[in-house]
């Protein structure tokens, strides 16, 4: 079962409801015991693009996950008869047999330490693992997440759960481009907050998550696009972008924020346009796992665009024209409404 913990959500304290903790956000540290209510944090959020929760999930929720992940990276999926994700990497073998046999279990993510073996160092991706998994998807639908989401961003019907995404790097995994999510939306109102939760604990030589402060307020001369995401010059657009806006020597003014330091179980939320990558993982024998769940306000529809789109034009229907499409509302299984404001 889903347990969040140390996470404030601006509920009234009662015997049956007691308020949850924040231990820091991203402008400033607390102690444990200190209560942040989201409303304090809502200034930070937009001025920074992005706020940070430690100890979100309870720590044997987050193992749940962890295991989970790897049955469905080799193809046990145990929800709705089997249903796998929308994308899923080839999937490992499945070794379990027994050490008398003189086979081990895999390590995580498929790593051996054998580089000539399957587990190669190639980056991991699972979008819509909520489709496929029971536990992924309590953690995608959760009402507090989705609460806490709407509030920062101020979004007045509640919010919509997109899509969710798993990057998983196994050891020696390479950088993530700097990017922005908001392009790849096409719904309207254009707004997206992400929210990204370590599987791991974040160490420095993982190549944690990175934001760029305050970048979520540039313009679109560079929104973030990349024909691979996988660069060794993984701050290249980034530059370009940080130029664009007037920035001179972005090398070196600009404030970026890693996450190193967070453990599993901690919680960032980042608005769509903040401009975020990752580095590579430097480890020899430690995975850096990590699912991020992707908002919308609740009453978007697909503009135009999701035609275009092989992300998402599956899922506007073919006998409707441009004009009828803003009044298709999205489907509950596909794009679940999380939370709702109550009226």
């Amino acid at each position: 079962m889903l347990v969040m913990a140390s996470v404030n959500l601006c509920r009234p304290s009662t015997a049956e409801n007691p308020p949850l903790h924040s231990s820091s956000s991203s402008s400033s540290s607390s102690s444990d015991d200190d209560v942040i209510p989201l409303n304090s944090l809502r200034d930070s959020f937009q001025t920074d693009g992005f706020v940070l929760f430690h100890n979100a999930l309870d720590p044997t929720f987050v193992s749940t996950l962890n295991s989970r992940l790897e049955e469905v990276l080799r193809g046990q999926f145990n929800r709705k008869n089997g249903t796998p994700p929308d994308k899923i990497p080839k999937l490992l073998l499945n070794s379990t047999r027994s050490k008398k046999a003189g086979k081990k279990q895999p390590a995580p993510l498929g790593h051996d330490g054998n580089k000539s073996s399957q587990s190669s160092s190639k980056v991991l991706q699972i979008i819509n693992i909520h489709k496929c998994d029971n536990d992924f998807r309590e953690l995608a639908i959760s009402a507090e997440i989705g609460r806490m989401v709407a509030e920062l961003a101020g979004w007045e019907e509640g919010a919509r759960l997109a899509q969710d995404q798993v990057w998983a790097k196994p050891p020696g995994a390479p950088p993530l481009v700097f990017h922005r999510d908001s392009p790849y939306f096409m719904f309207t109102p254009s707004d997206v907050i992400t929210v990204w939760i370590a599987l791991d604990d974040m160490d420095p030589d993982l190549g944690p998550l990175e934001y760029v402060k305050g970048s979520h307020a540039w313009g679109d001369g560079r929104i973030g696009s990349s024909s691979s995401f996988f660069q060794s010059e993984n701050k290249k657009l980034l530059y370009s972008a940080a130029r664009l806006e007037g920035i001179a020597n972005p090398e070196e003014t600009l404030e970026i924020v890693s996450m190193a330091g967070l453990k599993a179980g901690g919680m960032s939320i980042h608005h769509g346009r903040t401009w975020h990558g990752s580095g590579k993982n430097r480890s020899k024998d430690r995975p850096r796992r990590g699912v991020g769940l992707h908002f919308v306000p609740a009453e978007v529809r697909f503009t135009t665009d999701a035609r275009k789109s092989k992300l998402w034009r599956s899922y506007v229907p073919d006998d409707i024209t441009d004009e009828e499409l803003e009044n298709v509302e999205l489907s509950e299984e596909d794009f679940p409404l999380v939370w709702k404001r109550p009226r």
